[in-house]
């Protein structure tokens, strides 16, 4: 029985300032719309730190520096690939700030988030960002449900 399988990797970047903001994201994208924060696809050979640094200035026009491995979401696809996104967070940026065609970004005070139309299971996520007992959001199938952990 082989121990490999086929996976997606993708990441997600918490920037925070010292003001208690967080940039967020308005995402556009029909299988995950809403507010969340900026992040993308790993491409293949490319490292996971430069991965995420690269998502952000593509979407947002800010060039992060030393983000911090914070937490792993995962989950299996329809096809029976593990789809893993790994999060990030800094308070270390420069630039201007832009939108993408992935959606408009922009500042909220880190207290607001609740008030806005969040991507699916995204209030969830955004504990594995903030506490520092967790470290992983983990969708498991039970009975036909999808079901959220948090470990």
């Amino acid at each position: 029985m082989s121990r490999s399988e086929k996976a997606i990797f993708t990441n997600m970047c918490m920037i925070y300032d010292d003001n208690g903001r967080v940039l967020v994201q308005d995402r556009v994208n029909s299988n995950w719309p809403g507010v969340t924060f900026p992040g993308g696809h790993v491409e293949k050979g490319e490292p996971f730190s430069h991965s995420v640094i690269r998502e952000v200035y593509e979407e947002t026009g800010l060039t992060i520096k030393s983000p911090v491995l914070c937490g792993v979401k995962q989950f299996q696809t329809k096809d029976d690939e593990r789809y893993v996104v790994l999060f990030y967070k800094t308070n270390q940026f420069g630039g201007e700030l832009k939108p993408s065609k992935e959606g408009n970004v922009f500042w909220i005070q880190r207290d607001e988030l609740c008030h806005y139309k969040l991507a699916n299971d995204f209030d969830e996520m955004v504990k594995v960002f903030e506490l520092e007992n967790l470290s992983e959001f983990y969708y498991h199938k039970e009975g036909g449900h999808w079901h959220v952990n948090l470990f």
